[in-house]
């Protein structure tokens, strides 16, 4: 899979038991000197978060970054977002 056809990923972890309201966004952007950077985003619902940028040189090593980063969070117990359509 190219990292154009990499979508931005928008995650969510809520647990009222235990006070728990985060999100987690990846996505994979080219950078200005011809790579590639894996963009995270993350922090408590309702806040600015923080933002971490890692570059690579070549689009296949951050495609793996993008797919270990998600399959941790998705074992940590978030969850895609689900759009409503509106009827």
């Amino acid at each position: 899979m190219s990292h154009e056809e990499i979508g931005e990923l928008h995650l969510r972890r809520s647990d009222p038991a235990q006070n728990v309201r985060r999100f987690y966004t990846l996505a994979i952007q080219p950078n200005l000197f011809g790579g590639v950077a894996v963009v995270r985003h993350w922090g408590r619902i309702g806040t600015n978060g923080q933002e971490k940028i890692e570059t690579y040189d070549e689009p296949q090593a951050a495609e793996a970054a993008y797919g270990r980063l998600e399959r941790v969070k998705r074992r940590r117990g978030y969850k895609e977002l689900e759009v409503e359509e509106n009827r």
